[in-house]
């Protein structure tokens, strides 16, 4: 046997190919021991996607408003036989393996197809990936693992294999916290203040101070719903470890919105164990906020809560994040390979049946609940918090939900360029972190605004880090150092540049972080895309009226403006919008330019707003009146 595996691994060296690297580790990961070579170990080889070469052109055929395929969606079921792994890869890859002394009746295709799964000792995946596996523990979380920094596989197979695990993926570098104040796991940090004189039944004119549903209307001149509301068109509200209470909606709908009947609520989409609503004494602010936002715009349409997870996952700071959602709205997500990822990872997501006190004990929830037409995600982390594979999986599954006519907006989070409390910058600490999911060229990015003191709402608004309650809080905004600049950005990204070029230092290409003091990648995807009001938001919790703030408030306002657009279209009609960036990066006009402020973080005053799209505030706040007679005469 030894012959054998030294034979093989002479062979590997001189036909294969390195398929993944990791070049840097997190600090909190210390390598250890190299692994026993008797050990034994489960391998999983991801099989690659067909078409997915096509995925984008497929995409911007639907989404584009110049195309004849405008609005043109596929069919859940369509999408998924799409990109499914092809019997050309199961047997490639089948084959290469028997070549490296794996035999064939070692190996199992799982249910999904998407994984060819085998046992193996240390001795004999090091020979057949030409690398070596060591231990890895994790200061900060715990954490055990065995990886490599590099693996090989023959260049004829590379095509066909996403990723192997064990691999070089090492798991979230640091734990997610959760929390108001804490925003390592980012719920868009929705803030609460004390509880604020003059938030009751405030008009128009004291928006400057706060803002209710009135103030919300007349910014962007949205008229009350038509009714009766479409019944196939509920607002999709995603939230995790944050639940909302019936009591303080009541409150809330009695003060500031009179014409929403008391206990009107969400409906249920509950995911693996999650339950709501909550006792008002342990309300979250963010549940909280969404629903008090999206109701007054959106009513009588109804809302729908896509609750994740159990008790004891939703707080839990080392699970990942959107996984199990995405698995519960898309059963083909559950079951397929996609860049570095086949189903749920074990060492980042939730694991069910969870045994714990509490705990869920059935199995994962895939593909139990339609998706709705849009989807608001106030919720996310930085693109350094997750391996790149893992991320790049699920801006793919953004992508299908686009390809269906689903509209998934995220928040752009509250710290500039920064990232969480303002210390999770790159580099020596100097270099901007973008986040995620924003920068996935196939979400709408919302970043925030602020109505400026002593001002109406008729005057331009600004942004909320130099002004209001929250001094600290910026809207997030930056480039990604994972994803290039997508074709619908491009000429206003370029625009950007060329009128208002950034004062900072710049690299080319996340491969180059940091490079000849590069603050930012001049080559990423730049969010966000639109923006709207998040500063001293008027809202209910623990049955006291307060004040809140965050891109969490800016999210909710312009989803539920999406909604209301495709609720019109239905009615003539026609159907839902799917994936906006490009009808409105075509359509600029629409919304109003935002021309005030910056976003500051990692010691500098960030990114400034400028005429045209910017990494502040994208290309501005709705104007709903525009906005819907823009959509009303496409296809």
């Amino acid at each position: 046997m030894p012959g054998l595996l030294l034979g093989l691994s002479a062979l590997s060296t001189a036909t294969s190919v390195v398929h993944e690297r990791r070049d840097v580790t997190s600090t909190n990961w210390v390598k250890a021991s190299r692994v026993s070579p008797s050990e034994q170990h489960v391998v999983r080889i991801g099989l690659t996607q067909t078409s997915m070469e096509e995925a984008h052109e497929l995409l911007m055929d639907v989404s584009d408003p110049s195309s004849p395929n405008y609005a043109r969606f596929y069919s859940a079921d369509e999408v998924a036989a799409k990109f499914a792994p092809s019997a050309e890869t199961v047997r490639e890859v089948q084959n290469w393996l028997a070549e490296g002394g794996i035999a064939a009746n070692r190996v199992a295709q799982t249910e999904n197809r998407g994984w060819l799964v085998f046992r193996a000792s240390s001795q004999e995946i090091e020979s057949l990936f030409n690398t070596t596996y060591h231990q890895y523990h994790n200061l900060a979380t715990g954490q055990k693992t065995i990886a490599c920094e590099q693996y090989h596989v023959s260049e004829s197979i590379q095509k066909h294999i996403d990723y192997v695990h064990p691999g070089i993926n090492l798991g979230a570098s640091t734990a997610t916290i959760t929390g108001i104040k804490q925003k390592r796991s980012r719920r868009s940090l929705p803030r609460q203040a004390a509880p604020a004189e003059g938030t009751q039944g405030l008009n128009v004119t004291g928006c400057d101070r706060a803002i209710t549903p009135d103030c919300i209307r007349a910014l962007y001149k949205i008229p009350i719903a038509r009714a009766p509301a479409h019944p196939n068109n509920s607002l999709g509200i995603f939230e995790q470890g944050d639940v909302y209470a019936q009591e303080d909606l009541d409150l809330f709908f009695k003060t500031y919105a009179k014409n929403i009947p008391p206990g009107t609520h969400p409906i249920p989409a509950m995911i693996n164990g999650a339950k709501a609503p909550i006792s008002q004494e342990s309300a979250g602010p963010e549940s909280n906020l969404d629903f008090e936002l999206a109701y007054p715009i959106v009513y009588p349409q109804t809302t729908t809560l896509y609750q994740t997870d159990d008790v004891n996952w939703a707080a839990n700071s080392s699970a990942g994040l959107f996984n199990t959602f995405l698995d519960a709205i898309d059963g083909s997500y559950c079951k397929y390979c996609s860049n570095g990822q086949c189903g749920n990872d074990p060492f980042l997501d939730p694991i069910y049946p969870d045994h714990s006190p509490d705990g869920y004990d059935g199995q994962l929830m895939c593909g139990v609940f339609k998706p709705t037409n849009v989807i608001s995600v106030s919720y996310g982390k930085q693109e350094n918090d997750l391996p790149v594979n893992y991320q790049r999986r699920q801006c793919q599954e953004y992508l299908k939900l686009g390809l269906q006519g689903v509209s998934i907006l995220f928040a752009s989070g509250d710290a500039g360029v920064a990232g969480p409390f303002g210390n999770s910058c790159l580099g020596n600490g100097t270099v901007f972190s973008p986040a995620f999911p924003n920068s996935c060229p196939y979400v709408t990015n919302v970043g925030a605004t602020t109505v400026l003191p002593g001002h109406s709402v008729t005057d331009p608004e600004g942004t909320p880090n130099d002004y209001g309650l929250f001094s600290t809080y910026s809207s997030g905004g930056g480039f990604s150092n994972i994803y290039p600049i997508p074709d619908y950005q491009a000429d206003a990204v370029a625009t950007y540049f060329k009128d208002h070029n950034p004062p900072y230092p710049y690299y080319e290409g996340g491969d180059n972080l940091g490079k000849n003091g590069g603050l930012y990648n001049r080559l990423g995807r730049g969010y966000p895309d639109v923006a709207a009001n998040g500063e001293n938001i008027a809202v209910y919790r623990w049955g006291t009226a307060g004040l809140s703030a965050g891109t969490s408030a800016s999210t909710p306002i312009f989803a539920a403006i999406i909604n209301r657009i495709i609720d019109e279209r239905l009615a003539v009609g026609k159907g839902p919008v799917g994936f906006i960036n490009p009808v409105l990066y075509k359509n600029p006009s629409v919304l109003n330019d935002i021309t005030n402020g910056i976003n500051p973080g990692c010691g500098t005053d960030g990114f400034s707003t400028a005429s045209g799209w910017d990494p502040v505030t994208g290309l501005g706040t709705p104007n709903y009146p525009k906005m819907l007679d823009l959509w009303l005469g496409l296809p």
